[in-house]
């Protein structure tokens, strides 16, 4: 018997919540895609009736955005239906599921933090399939049973290719950077948003949403320079430029800032401020960023849910 399950654990998210929960001495379960195709409504039933989770983190994800807007029903397939029969899974057996969500599911034109409250708008195809997954949770929770949708956003960590990390390769590698400067959010550090919900799950909390970000805000550019300031690298380096340059099939929202009462609430403090964070976070980051494949500056991948 299993106290916690996290399925897409071979991901940024689920790889620091697998070992965030073993320091704590937590029995837990990882499934990455090789062990549990969640898209498998049969193999995800043997799963939970095999190691009988207390919880179930799903940290798995259609996380291609500009894909996703060719292939929306495949999309949505992944992170809506697959997350509506893990959530009926869950209800079966009594396990309170955790459901990670992304800031995709608002549109992006706010001029003041997204609340948790706020009416979704999502412009793209993964903002609706992820809208989809949390509608399925919320169904849980309107029949009385437990479960939590926790939204984070622009996440980095040492398991896989991010912008931060990204960033790190080319102060080595280029003279100048262009990054752009009109898109707004909260850098994440990944070890945070593990730490924070399994703060969150073991409160006992009401179920519902919560916004696992860090706190401030800054640009894509804005956190470049960051990077390049903590590597002793001058930040003037680091050139402005707008999205515009940067033409995506899937447009990227301008302003991702979520807010975080609803931590305030629970009795639990939100995720501090994201410089602090990345200063944190460098060392787990400059040992891992060797290996970090090529990617292109302009493009701020990240692991939106595993």
């Amino acid at each position: 018997m299993s106290a916690w399950l996290v399925t897409g654990a071979r991901g940024m998210l689920g790889r620091d919540l697998v070992a965030r929960l073993r320091q704590e001495g937590e029995e837990v379960t990882a499934c990455g895609r090789g062990e549990l195709d969640i898209t498998d409504a049969a193999a995800v039933r043997s799963v939970l009736s095999g190691c009988k989770p207390a919880v179930v983190v799903n940290c798995a994800a259609w996380t291609a955005v500009d894909d996703a807007e060719t292939h929306e029903d495949a999309a949505l397939e992944v992170n809506g239906r697959a997350v509506a029969g893990l959530a009926a899974a869950c209800a079966d057996r009594g396990s309170t599921l955790v459901q990670v969500s992304t800031d995709y599911v608002f549109g992006g034109a706010a001029r003041q933090p997204y609340g948790e409250a706020d009416p979704p708008s999502p412009r793209t195809a993964y903002g609706r399939s992820k809208l989809a997954g949390e509608r399925a949770v919320l169904d849980l929770l309107a029949g009385g049973l437990p479960g939590y949708i926790v939204r984070t956003a622009w996440l980095y960590g040492a398991h896989g290719p991010n912008f931060v990390r990204t960033m790190m390769r080319l102060e080595r590698e280029r003279a100048t950077v262009d990054v752009v400067d009109d898109q707004h959010g909260q850098p994440t550090w990944t070890a945070d948003a593990a730490r924070q919900i399994v703060a969150l799950v073991r409160s006992g909390a009401a179920g519902g949403i919560y916004h696992a970000t860090s706190s401030g805000c800054t640009t894509w550019f804005g956190l470049a320079r960051e990077v390049f300031t903590l590597l002793g690298a001058d930040p003037a380096r680091v050139r402005p430029t707008t999205s515009s340059a940067y033409p995506r099939p899937a447009p990227r929202p301008r302003y991702s800032v979520l807010g975080h009462d609803a931590w305030g609430k629970a009795g639990l403090d939100p995720i501090g401020d994201w410089r602090l964070a990345l200063r944190r976070a460098l060392p787990d980051l400059q040992a891992a960023t060797p290996s970090q494949p090529t990617l292109s500056s302009s493009e701020p991948r990240t692991e939106r849910g595993g």
